[in-house]
Parts: C-alpha cells; structure tokens; sequence
C-alpha cells in the first residue's frame, strides 16, 4: 500500500513539471497555439500598420523636377520624388489614399517642354509608389479631384480645355473648352461645377460636372489664377493678379466685389469654415512679394498680413484651421503659420521652385 501511494504522488509531481513546462510557453485557451512572445510582436505589427495610415502629409510640387512629402506631426520632409518634368500642380485625394501632379515633360535640357503633352501622374500617399500615368493636354496647370472621388479635372493651359479623367479607369473621357489660358480652379462640394479661372483673359468658366459642358463665363477681373468656393456653393472668389485684388462673387446674382490684398496676387484657399480666403502674394521674381493675405470672406476685408519668404505662391490650411502652409517660389522654402497667432512657426526647406500645395484630409 505504501509503494502504491509513492507511486502514485510520483506520478503527481511528474505531470504537475509537464503542466508548468507548458504553460511556460504556451498562453491560456483561445490564442491559437501561439506563444506569448509571438502575440505581443503580432500586436506591435498591427499598430505599426494602423499608426502608419493615420500619419498626415502634405505635398509641394516643385517645378524644379521633384515631389516632397512633408510629415504633419513635425514637418519634417521624409520624401523627394524625382520626376522627368516641371511638377506644377498637387492635389490629394478625398480619401487621402491618392495624391495626383501635373507634369510637363522634359525637353533637351531639363526644361518644360509646352509642346509636348502634358501628364498627370497618380502616387500612393503612404508608399510614393507610382499607380498611374494619364496622358492629357499641352502644359497643364492644375488638377482637381470631385469630391465624391469619381473624376479628376484638369486645366491645360495651351489648348484651353479641361481634360476629365475617370478616376476607376484612369483614361480621359471628356474634354471640355473653357476661356484662354485656364489655370486654377475648384470644384463644388456637390460635384456639379467646376470654376476655372482663365489667366488669358478676365473670366471664369462654369463647367458644369454632369453634362461635361462650359454652361457660361463669369467676368471677374484682370488675370485671374486660382478660384474657391464655399461649401454651401454661393460665394466664388478668384485673384486677380493683373489687379492686385481679391474677386468675391455671388455665384447667384453674379454681382462682384474687390479686396486689395498683396502684390502678384497667385492661390486662394477656403478655410473648412468658410470664413476667411487665404491669398499668396507672389510679385515677380525681379520684385517677389513675401506675405499672405487673409480676408474675412463676409466682412469682404483684409484682417490680417502675415510675411512669408519671397515669391508666395501655393497656399493649404489644414484641415482643423490651425495651421496654414505657404510655399515661397524663390526661396525654396515653404512657410508654416499659426492661424491663431498668426505667426510663421517654422519654415522648411524643400525642392527648386515650389509651386502647388496640398493636404491630407
């Protein structure tokens, strides 16, 4: 009875190590056999992933023949993508998955050639990665995606059209006349219209979305560049660069009003409030303008001038209004100001010649 009893807590104490060896290296019920070790490295992948989406850029388009992506949270430039061509224009996605450039392509040289059509290419915004390359017309300005992420618009301003880009194909459908010279321009928060800004003469063009069609011409001023609009879609502004003003217009009754803003007036962006019009003040390279104008948009006046770096020309505000970005044209540099204290904060270096400027939503 004695040996039975030893045997038996021998036994005990045997599978009592086994149990302890195991859960040593195995966890409890419901993890599939995996270890401890490779449930927490499996964790810190996946919110490596998730931080990494969540991660905010903006962009500047550099005519210089590059791209830089810029990180949000610090400002720090993480990326510069070489491109074959002058990069004009940039625009980010709705989804901020996409962001989009106009190019004209290099000559013999290393310069734009305007005879050559122009392109617009498609990158990843968290890989750079290429995903397409769209053939359009001769020196293209600037490119807009609908809100509703269905088209992508763009100016070109030799031919005096708007090419219209299928975003699920990537191929142009449409291509619509406007005025002479279009540049810049924004499209309406319900994806009806676009209004183009006609730097060949004194208008904007309606383009009407749906029927692919120029449904009429605002006269504005002398030498329009960009357009904004509001969300509501009642007030239009444009820069009149030949006027030193800024246009504000009752899309409705079409009737106009003009605010003297800076020298060389170029980009307008529409705070997410619909409050104020950011305008940059560029001049010209012998005399740069280096400030940015705000305007509050129902007041129709100047409340503030804030100095930037020279040749002022691409304006973005986030998308909190906390912050706006301004790229400087003849200093290679883009400006970041408070919008609370309305100071520059920072100001960074990025590739020859930035031009456009665009944010992640």
């Amino acid at each position: 009875m004695k040996r039975s009893l030893l045997s038996i807590s021998f036994l005990l104490v045997i599978f009592a190590i086994f149990l302890t060896g195991c859960s040593s290296n195995t966890t409890t019920n419901g993890n599939g056999g995996k270890t401890t070790t490779e449930i927490e490295e499996n964790t810190e992948q996946q919110k490596e992933i998730k931080d990494n989406k969540e991660e905010k850029f903006y962009f500047t388009a550099n005519e210089g023949g590059s791209i830089n992506k810029i990180r949000v949270a610090d400002n720090e430039v993480v990326s510069t993508i070489e491109v074959d061509g002058a990069v004009h224009n940039i625009q980010t996605s709705p989804n901020g998955e996409v962001f989009a450039v106009t190019v004209v392509p290099a000559a013999e040289g290393g310069h734009g050639n305007m005879e050559m059509p122009g392109l617009v290419l498609f990158y990843n915004s968290q890989t750079d990665e290429i995903q397409n390359k769209v053939e359009v017309g001769n020196h293209p300005a600037h490119v807009v995606f609908t809100d509703d992420g269905r088209y992508g618009l763009v100016t070109n301003n030799e031919d005096n059209t708007v090419s219209v880009i299928d975003l699920s194909t990537y191929t142009v459908i449409n291509t619509i006349s406007t005025g002479e010279g279009p540049h810049g321009f924004r499209t309406s928060k319900d994806n009806q219209y676009a209004y183009v800004a006609n730097m060949g003469e004194d208008t904007v063009s309606v383009i009407n979305i749906e029927t692919m069609k120029e449904e009429k011409r605002i006269t504005v001023g002398a030498t329009p560049v960009t357009t904004g609009i509001t969300s509501d879609g009642k007030t239009l502004v444009a820069t009149l660069n030949g006027e030193n003003k800024l246009a504000i217009i009752d899309v409705e009754s079409e009737s106009i009003s003009k605010v003297d803003v800076g020298v060389g007036p170029a980009q307008v962006y529409i705070d997410a409030k619909d409050q104020f019009a950011y305008v940059a003040n560029q001049g010209t390279p012998e005399k740069p303008s280096n400030n940015l104008s705000v305007i509050d948009i129902k007041e129709k006046k100047v409340i503030t001038t804030i100095e930037t770096g020279k040749g002022s020309h691409g304006v973005v505000v986030s998308p909190n209004n906390q912050f706006a970005y301004v790229t400087n044209m003849f200093e290679n540099s883009v400006s970041i100001i408070d919008l609370e204290t309305y100071t520059v904060t920072g100001t960074i270096q990025v590739g020859e010649t930035p031009n456009g400027i665009s944010i992640m939503d």
